[in-house]
C-alpha cells in the first residue's frame, strides 16, 4: 500500500504558491509517496511537475471544480492534468441534494468520462456524508453519481453517515478511483487513530478491491498540518 496526502489538510500550511512548492518536500519527507491537489495557486503544470519530481512525488489526483470539465473547458483541462502527470481529475462534491440535482451532476459527469475516456482520463466525485441519505425517489445520491462519475469515497464521512461502506466499495469497485483514509469523533475530524471509524477495515477494504493508494485527508488539523500528519503517517505505518 502506497500513501498520498490531499493537500486541503495542509493550507493552513501553504497559503500561496510559494507555500505550495516548499510543502511538497516536507510531504516526501514524512514519507508520503504521493499528492492530490486541491488547487493549483496559480502555478503552471510544467513548474509543479518539476517541484513533484525534485520532490519525489507523483500526484494521485485533483480536485477542481466541475466547471473545469464543461465543453468550453474540459480540452484544457486534460491538457494541465496531463502535463502535471495524471490522469485522474476530481472534484470535491456537487449538487446532489435533490434527485433533480444528483440527476443533472451524474449526467455531466457521465458526458466527462465518455469524452475521457478516448483520451486516457477519469473524472471522479469526492463524496461526504450526505451523499448517503436517501434523496425524495428513496435513491442515495451516492449511486445516482456513480452511474456517471468514478467515486472517491471518503470513508469518515461515510461512517458518519452510518453508511456500509466496506459493503458499497466491494458492490461497486470498478467505480471506485480512489479512497480518502480520515478519522474523526461526531462529525469532528482528526488524526487517524484518534477518532471513532473503523479504519482497519478500510485499510482491509481498500486491499481487498485492489487499491494501490490511501489519501489521507483531515479537514481540520491539529496543532497544524504538518504535525497532524505526521501522527497519521504513523499510524497507517503501524496498520500496514
Amino acid at each position: 500500500m502506497k500513501y498520498s496526502v490531499q493537500l486541503y489538510t495542509l493550507r493552513d500550511d501553504i497559503k500561496d504558491a510559494a507555500g505550495l512548492l516548499r510543502i511538497l518536500p516536507e510531504v516526501r519527507k514524512i514519507g508520503f509517496e504521493g499528492v492530490e491537489f486541491a488547487g493549483f495557486y496559480g502555478l503552471d503544470p510544467v513548474t509543479l511537475k518539476e517541484a513533484l519530481d525534485d520532490a519525489g512525488l507523483i500526484v494521485t489526483g485533483t480536485h477542481c471544480g466541475m466547471g473545469d470539465f464543461m465543453p468550453d473547458t474540459i480540452d484544457s483541462t486534460i491538457a494541465f492534468h496531463k502535463a502535471l502527470g495524471t490522469n485522474l481529475i476530481g472534484t470535491g462534491g456537487g449538487p446532489h441534494r435533490t434527485d433533480a440535482d444528483a440527476d443533472r451532476t451524474s449526467l455531466i459527469f457521465k458526458w466527462a468520462n465518455k469524452y475521457g475516456e478516448s483520451r486516457g482520463v477519469k473524472f471522479y466525485y469526492h463524496t461526504h456524508y450526505t451523499e448517503f441519505y436517501p434523496l425524495e425517489s428513496g435513491r442515495l445520491p451516492v449511486d445516482v453519481i456513480a452511474a456517471g462519475a468514478y467515486m472517491e469515497i471518503d470513508t469518515y464521512w461515510s461512517f458518519h453517515a452510518k453508511a456500509d461502506t466496506r459493503g458499497w466499495l466491494l458492490a461497486n469497485k470498478d467505480r471506485v478511483a480512489a479512497l480518502h483514509i480520515k478519522d474523526g469523533v461526531d462529525g469532528h475530524p482528526c488524526a487517524l487513530g484518534e477518532g471513532q471509524n473503523d479504519l482497519p477495515t478500510v485499510v482491509q477494504t481498500a486491499k481487498d478491491i485492489g487499491i494501490n493508494w490511501l489519501i489521507l485527508e483531515n479537514d481540520d488539523p491539529k496543532p497544524t498540518g504538518i504535525e497532524d500528519i505526521k501522527r497519521s503517517y504513523a499510524w497507517l505505518k503501524e496498520h500496514e
